[in-house]
């Protein structure tokens, strides 16, 4: 299952009201080491397909998403669980680095 691209009008449906844990990866395209996440986020979101949901949110084009998620640097993965964020990570990680966090938030 590939990353689904969120807006601030479909936050609320597929990230708040999921079924299954979401992390949410707050992004620009002028991000350079947001660029270097994304391709771990779509191996990842293979992965954990069925188990979690991985999005994505323009962090340009969504100020609401931002702001609620308590953005202040980008590239964010914030993980949410039950509509809660429960975990936010700042900064480009690599791949190992996301699937022990993803982990920790299913554990």
């Amino acid at each position: 299952m590939p990353t689904t691209t969120v807006t601030d009008a479909t936050f609320d449906a597929e990230v708040l009201a999921a079924d299954v844990p979401v992390v949410v990866d707050f992004w620009a395209t002028w991000c350079g080491p947001c660029r270097q996440v994304a391709p771990i986020l779509e191996r990842l979101s293979e992965q954990y397909a069925g188990v979690v949901k991985i999005v994505k949110v323009d962090a340009d084009a969504n100020p609401r998403a931002v702001t609620a998620a308590g953005v202040v640097s980008i590239p964010t993965l914030g993980f949410y669980v039950g509509g809660q964020l429960v975990k936010s990570v700042i900064g480009a990680k690599p791949g190992p680095v996301i699937a022990a966090e993803i982990d920790a938030v299913l554990a």
